[in-house]
């Protein structure tokens, strides 16, 4: 097959294009050129933003396209400019109007679909992407709707999945701040998995929208195995959601947070995702103690500063604050 990656110098996409090549179809990556392509694969530079964005792809017939933007307007233009048998879009579960339930299968209600072309900020994402998704089912071709969860794995530019065993693995006293809400559900698939499924979706031109995240697991579980992937040498020390938010910890992402977890009742369910359908069309994915062992592998060759988790600075802060409490 041949197959278009738009996007595919990233994270996932590069996944997606290696794991393509490797299956042995003809690769082609179209971006910016910021980073290089994986081997095996052919590169293409575009600006998305751009008009002729697409001219160095548009000629001749793609036999299946993953897209991964989030912005409306590229999706459009590359529905309009490039000719495809199959579509793959890489959408998220960002997409749903309401976290507060677990597991929410692909029929539940979603946000209003952004007007316009381009997604401004983070905070109309979910909107951005259903856009994403009304253009690509507008369009006369075949198509694939993966309403992905949370990815983690080797490569988190997050850091958010491989925080906890990190942390874990280097205490800054005998104990490690943690959300002292361990039933938290929690749900992430490893960006292997999900490339590897967008690659058979692709091949098999499976038709249809599909949540994909791994299976709902509780907080108290994800920090067991981050302990024991970190050695054990360090306990946990669980702050209440009140407390942390009066020290300035926040949840998910961001400077002084502490990822996988959120204090919101109306967000409770936000990781998790009811992926019957996609399990039912081949997805698979590894054990959770894979994801996080390589995912804190990386965290030890980290180059980028993360973008979750308590600095050591900040760690001391909280353990120092919270045993002057007693």
């Amino acid at each position: 097959m041949r197959i278009l990656v738009l996007g595919g110098t990233a994270w996932l996409g590069g996944w997606v294009a290696s794991l393509a090549a490797e299956h042995g179809h003809d690769v082609t990556c179209l971006a910016r050129g910021s980073g290089p392509a994986p081997e095996h694969t052919a590169f293409v530079v575009g600006d998305r933003d751009t008009e002729g964005g697409l001219t160095g792809v548009s000629a001749g017939r793609w036999d299946a396209v993953v897209d991964v933007s989030r912005h409306p307007g590229q999706v459009r233009r590359a529905l309009g400019q490039l000719d495809a048998g199959h579509l793959v879009l890489v959408s998220s579960g960002n997409v749903y109007a309401d976290f507060s339930g677990v597991e929410q299968d692909e029929g539940s209600p979603l946000r209003q679909a952004l007007e316009g072309d381009v997604m401004t900020s983070m905070e109309v994402y979910g909107e951005a992407k259903v856009a994403c998704e009304e253009a690509v089912r507008a369009a006369p071709v075949t198509s694939t709707v993966v309403r992905s969860g949370l990815i983690g794995g080797p490569g988190d530019w997050s850091g958010r999945t491989g925080y906890w065993p990190w942390r874990f693995a280097h205490p800054v006293d005998e104990e490690v701040v943690v959300p002292d809400d361990p039933d938290f559900p929690c749900a992430l698939i490893d960006v292997r998995d999900l490339a590897a499924w967008i690659v058979t979706v692709a091949e098999n031109r499976l038709e249809g929208t599909f949540n994909a995240t791994g299976p709902t697991t509780p907080l108290g579980e994800v920090l067991d195995l981050a302990r024991d992937l970190g050695g054990a040498r360090a306990r946990p020390r669980p702050v209440p959601g009140p407390r942390l938010a009066e020290l300035g910890v926040t949840a998910w992402m961001g400077p002084r947070s502490l990822p996988l977890w959120i204090d919101d009742p109306q967000w409770r369910g936000f990781a998790t995702l009811d992926t019957t359908r996609a399990r039912e069309s081949g997805l698979r994915t590894r054990p959770l103690r894979e994801t996080l062992a390589d995912a804190a592998a990386h965290e030890e060759v980290r180059v980028t500063p993360r973008q979750a988790g308590l600095s050591d600075e900040v760690e001391r802060e909280v353990l120092r604050l919270e045993r002057a409490r007693g």
